[in-house]
């Protein structure tokens, strides 16, 4: 059975998005508090796989996994793309009324941003407002608004610790997950919200889980010189070889100032023009490495 890390408590998105890309195939969630200890387990053990949030629809780029991504040994094998949905899960027996405290990640709180500020009937308690995604949310409506690490785990501990006049934003599996019981579901602002997620692998191990004839998608980093039309160039050989550009993040390289490193992801139809749009890059590049090359992800319906 494949061991898969992900970051979170069960119940959350990222065990959400695992058994949806690994389908009926059982699988077994290996949870990790924060991205940082998941890539480090998967540095030890590289039997495990992984499952990565990388971007959502609304919130942008996880910066942060990009780079560890980069250091690691680990190896795009695919992508899972899943609809966020969120609901206001609380103890049984409570009502929307009874609640005064929401719980969840600061970006589950602004996600519900619309939501919390049409509850002016509940109880001001106190506003916790240490991150600015949240500060809106706390300053407006009638209730206290607590962040926690994760939406699961936001649910999990309002179960185990008894909290009355408590409620978690996360999803419904969470919810069913800790016996919780869902008040309202669909509370996210945008309807429009979806995370992509990466399946990583070991380096060593990654051929074994993608199929060279379903590939169309390649994530790349590299670096560019501070020089004018540098990235134009690379831009202009992909769009020469037919090569389709679907993102592009910069950052900062640290130590070097107002140099940027590249994540780009491309698809395409013919693997031998990508071979080649490749190939035609790595001399107008620095460090430039291939992430994955992968089966690209069909889009969720709403």
């Amino acid at each position: 059975m494949k061991q898969v890390t992900i970051q979170g408590e069960p119940g959350c998105f990222h065990e959400e998005a695992a058994r949806r890309y690994f389908g009926d195939e059982p699988i077994e969630i290996v949870p990790c508090r924060t991205f940082e200890a998941q890539f480090e387990r998967m540095r030890h053990e590289g039997s495990l796989l992984g499952i990565v949030a990388i971007e959502n629809t609304i919130a942008g780029s996880l910066l942060q996994n990009h780079e560890l991504l980069r250091r690691s040994e680990s190896q795009i094998i695919g992508e899972c793309k899943l609809r966020i949905s969120h609901v206001l899960a609380a103890l049984p027996g409570q009502r929307v009324t009874d609640i005064r405290e929401v719980h969840s990640h600061p970006i589950a709180l602004m996600q519900c941003g619309e939501y919390l500020k049409a509850r002016p009937a509940m109880k001001v308690v106190e506003r916790d407002d240490t991150a600015g995604s949240a500060r809106e949310i706390a300053g407006h409506p009638q209730l206290k608004v607590v962040e926690g690490e994760d939406t699961a785990r936001s649910a999990e501990i309002i179960k185990k610790e008894n909290l009355k006049g408590h409620a978690a934003i996360c999803s419904k599996t969470a919810a069913e997950r800790y016996g919780m019981k869902v008040l309202p579901e669909g509370i996210e602002t945008n309807k429009h919200n979806f995370t992509r997620f990466l399946v990583l692998a070991d380096r060593s191990r990654a051929a074994e889980f993608t199929d060279p004839a379903r590939t169309d998608k390649a994530s790349l980093v590299f670096t560019l010189p501070h020089a004018q039309g540098s990235l134009s160039k690379v831009l202009t050989l992909l769009s020469f070889y037919g090569i389709n550009l679907t993102k592009i993040q910069s950052l900062p390289i640290i130590g070097r100032e107002w140099e940027y490193r590249f994540y780009v992801d491309v698809t395409f139809d013919d693997p031998m023009r990508y071979r080649q749009a490749v190939d035609a890059a790595r001399p107008l590049t620095s460090d430039f490495r291939i992430l994955g090359e992968y089966a690209e992800y069909p889009n969720p319906e709403i």
